[in-house]
C-alpha cells in the first residue's frame, strides 16, 4: 500500500507512522479496499498559526494528521476561546463530515507547521459508492468510538479538582507525552488558562491545584516541559 506523504513532506517534517488507512474509522478493511481508500485521499500542508476548519463554517473535510500538533477550541456566546484539545500526528478532525449537513462545531489551528492526509464529504460518499464494505465498517467502528469516548467524559465526574485536573494532564500525556526516566513528559506548554477550559474549573483553582500536584510530587516542572511522576 503506496503512500506520497513522505513525497510531500521531505525531511524536514517528521511523520507519524499512522496512514489513514490504520485510523481507527477503517479497521477491518481488505488490503484491495485499503489501496482504494489511500488511493482516494487528499493531501493538504499547514504553517504554524494556520486553520484547517473554522467553528460555524460547513463541514466537508475530514483529516488525519500527519505531521505537527492541531489545537481545537470553541467560541463562546461571549467571544472567549475555549481550548478543548489537542491533537497530535496520527490523530484524526473532522469526522463528524460523515453525517448528512453539519457546520464545523470547533475551530481547528495549526500550533505548527503541520501536513494532513484525509477526504472531502463528495470524495469519501463516491469512495463508498465504488467499495461499499468500506461504509459498512465505518458504521460499526463508529459506534465502538462512541462507546470510548462516554468513558472518556467520565473523567470530568470527580468533584476533586486535583484529581480531575491530574486525569486530564494523563491522557494528555498519553496521547501526546514522551517517557522519560522521570515519568511521561508534555514537551509543549499547556498556559493554565487553557487547562482550566480542559478542566472545567476557574484558571486561578488550576494555579493552585498544579502547586498541589508539584507539592505531592504528581508533576514536575523543568522549564517548558511536565512530567507526569511514575
Amino acid at each position: 500500500m503506496g503512500c506520497i506523504c513522505n513525497e510531500i513532506a521531505g525531511k524536514d517534517i517528521a511523520l507519524s507512522a499512522t496512514c489513514v488507512g490504520h485510523l481507527w474509522m477503517f479497521e477491518n478493511l481488505q488490503p484491495s479496499e485499503l489501496e482504494a481508500l489511500v488511493a482516494a485521499a487528499q493531501r493538504k500542508q499547514f504553517k504554524k498559526g494556520q486553520t484547517v476548519f473554522m467553528q460555524g463554517f460547513p463541514g466537508v473535510e475530514m483529516f488525519l494528521i500527519k505531521a505537527g500538533r492541531v489545537k481545537l477550541s470553541k467560541l463562546n456566546e461571549e467571544g472567549t476561546e475555549l481550548t478543548l484539545d489537542i491533537r497530535k500526528a496520527g490523530d484524526f478532525l473532522g469526522e463528524q463530515v460523515l453525517n448528512e449537513e453539519f457546520d464545523y462545531p470547533l475551530t481547528a489551528t495549526c500550533l505548527e507547521e503541520s501536513l494532513a492526509c484525509g477526504f472531502s464529504r463528495q470524495g469519501f460518499e463516491k469512495l463508498i459508492l465504488d467499495v461499499p464494505n468500506i461504509g459498512l465498517q465505518v458504521i460499526k467502528n463508529l459506534s465502538r468510538r462512541i462507546e470510548f469516548l462516554t468513558s472518556r467524559a467520565e473523567t470530568m465526574t470527580t468533584s476533586n479538582l486535583e484529581e480531575r485536573l491530574y486525569r486530564v494532564l494523563i491522557t494528555v500525556a498519553r496521547e501526546h507525552g514522551v517517557k522519560s526516566l522521570k515519568g511521561t513528559a508534555i514537551q509543549f506548554p499547556l498556559t493554565h488558562e487553557e487547562l482550566s477550559f480542559l478542566v472545567g474549573a476557574h484558571r486561578v483553582s488550576i494555579t493552585r491545584a498544579m502547586k498541589n500536584l508539584r507539592d505531592s510530587g504528581k508533576i514536575i516542572q523543568q522549564g517548558r516541559t511536565m512530567i507526569l511522576a511514575g
